[in-house]
């Protein structure tokens, strides 16, 4: 693809939009960016104590064989199978997570950009990329 030397229409605001609605668009988008990473480490967490309370099994499994059936059945009661917090496993957590807050966070960061830009993605990026290219430059295109 040949340099046209501007972005492609997808990464240009519409006409009228101000810089305050870009730079607020920016902020939105980067806030759901750190939601989509909480996002990621609450799953990670689910899949480490799910890891975890599997290999407790090995843990009672060991306690038993060294002579520890006491020991092995502390473990087996208290901690294998326990709730993270009250009532819940990691499982539902992420479930609550997702529906309390991560999916209405993305669909109302898309009905801000559907109603004030069009659904343009990362304008405020886009803006800065433009700035900061050295136009004329083989690695500073901008577009792929």
């Amino acid at each position: 693809m040949s340099e046209s030397g501007e972005p492609d229409e997808e990464h240009v605001r519409p006409p009228g939009t101000g810089d305050t609605t870009v730079e607020a668009l920016g902020a939105l988008s980067e806030a759901l960016e750190k939601v989509e990473r909480a996002r990621g480490q609450l799953y990670g967490f689910h899949q480490l104590m799910g890891g975890a309370d599997l290999t407790l099994d090995r843990a009672v499994e060991l306690l038993r064989m060294g002579g520890h059936p006491e020991h092995a059945d502390l473990v087996e009661r208290e901690i294998v199978g326990r709730n993270v917090v009250p009532g819940c496993w990691t499982f539902q957590l992420v479930e609550a997570y997702d529906d309390t807050y991560y999916r209405p966070f993305v669909e109302v960061e898309e009905r801000v950009r559907q109603e004030l830009v069009g659904g343009r993605r990362h304008l405020y990026e886009a803006q800065m990329k433009e700035v900061r290219r050295t136009r004329g430059h083989p690695q500073h295109t901008a577009r792929p």
